[in-house]
């Protein structure tokens, strides 16, 4: 059945429509050079022998799974299959490390058991609070491995916990997680487009830790 026009789910609706066309307006301004890095960084790992760890919570963890199949399966054109594992789905280990040490090291002890230096640790989270992966972030740098974030609004304890962080500000978690996944595929872009180039070195001290992609829904 067609909504009329002024009715309370078509009005919702709308106002969804906005508030992701204005957070990817922001991504587009402020995220797009962050997201080409990372990917291009990714290339330099990936193809050597490194891998790539993903973690979320709920729909994040869904998006986190999302980018570790385009990478071990392909996101556009044929190219090799490369390391990255979801340690969200993980079922056995994650109940078994939940039940024997606690929610909050689900993700931490498997950062422990198969990341190595060099490899990166992309952790997604809307509010950017929640225990388990800030627990992984810290892990992670501990370990030598680059932790990236995809967090909602800035500032938040994941985005301050890992080395760089992309927040999207927008005002509702679905927002946030719609913004993640084109994100996601922006990576994979990225990846994809750097693979055949050669990898600049990017100081960490000169860029920024973390891009905030600001700006409220009307």
């Amino acid at each position: 059945m067609t909504e009329s026009p002024g009715s309370p789910a078509l009005d919702a609706a709308h106002l969804h429509c906005r508030s992701l066309e204005h957070a990817l307006v922001r991504l587009r301004r402020d995220g797009l050079g962050r997201l080409a890095d990372w990917g291009g960084r990714l290339a330099a790992v990936l193809p050597s022998g490194g891998r790539l760890l993903a973690a979320g919570n709920g729909g994040s963890a869904a998006q986190a799974q999302h980018l570790t199949a385009e990478l071990v399966g392909r996101y556009r054109q044929e190219r090799p299959a490369y390391s990255a594992i979801s340690l969200h789905a993980e079922t056995s280990s994650v109940t078994a490390i939940g039940n024997d040490y606690g929610f909050d090291h689900v993700y931490a002890r498997q950062v422990s058991a198969h990341g190595r230096p060099g490899d990166v640790l992309v952790l997604l989270s809307t509010s950017g609070r929640s225990a388990n992966l800030i627990t992984a972030a810290v892990t992670g740098r501990g370990a030598g491995l680059r932790v990236w974030a995809m967090t909602g609004p800035a500032p938040n304890p994941l985005a301050e916990a890992a080395d760089e962080a992309l927040c999207i500000d927008a005002d509702t978690t679905a927002t946030v997680q719609e913004a993640h996944l084109v994100a996601v595929h922006l990576l994979c872009e990225s990846f994809d487009a750097a693979l055949a180039t050669p990898v600049a070195t990017t100081s960490g001290a000169a860029a920024s830790r973390a891009v905030k992609v600001r700006g409220r829904a009307s």
